[in-house]
């Protein structure tokens, strides 16, 4: 999963949160040097991408990807479930998206000290462009995966991905409706929250 999912999965903690934002961008030997709290974060996120990347609806979900996308379907599924999850989101939370989103970043932005510089540079223009709503519409995607194009191998790869989620839209909902409570679960049975 991608931003929105994991700081969603976070269970309203602070630490948690960071950690599972910072976990991508940072290698295993600099663990040790953050908080805690942090480093619980750090393996929850972790454990949530190989939860998700071995779960049955998840690679029912990717197989439909592989002919455009090969190796990058895991990674735009990723993409796709924050859409989703933004769809959805009164099925998970009683606040509403846009306050959940100004929240996290306001998280986010007291603990930017704890954070690899790379994010330290990233968060403010995260925040700028408001990157967790951008799920939410066409044109944001686009702009996300545009942004993956980037820093990707193969970009070709990434082309109409878009395209390719409206194409198979009411399948990859409900892969991801059936999907999302057994994380939901997952989480809440390794954080006891």
């Amino acid at each position: 999963m991608n931003f929105l999912a994991h700081l969603f999965l976070s269970c309203d903690n602070d630490y948690l949160m960071v950690g599972n934002f910072v976990a991508d961008s940072i290698q295993n030997r600099d663990v040790p040097d953050f908080p805690e709290g942090v480093q619980e974060g750090i393996t929850l996120h972790r454990k949530i991408d190989s939860y998700t990347d071995s779960h049955p609806k998840v690679l029912e979900g990717t197989k439909v990807l592989h002919e455009k996308h090969h190796k990058y379907a895991p990674v735009l599924i990723d993409v796709y479930f924050d859409y989703f999850l933004s769809k959805n989101w009164n099925n998970y939370s009683e606040i509403p998206l846009e306050d959940f989103t100004r929240e996290t970043y306001l998280t986010l932005e007291k603990y930017l000290h704890l954070m690899p510089p790379v994010l330290q540079h990233r968060l403010p223009l995260m925040i700028a462009d408001n990157w967790l709503m951008n799920y939410t519409t066409r044109e944001g995607l686009e702009f996300t995966f545009d942004k993956m194009k980037r820093r990707v191998k193969y970009p070709g790869l990434i082309e109409g991905a878009t395209d390719t989620l409206f194409k198979y839209h009411d399948h990859l909902n409900e892969v991801f409706l059936d999907f999302f409570p057994d994380v939901i679960e997952y989480v809440r049975k390794e954080c006891e929250c």
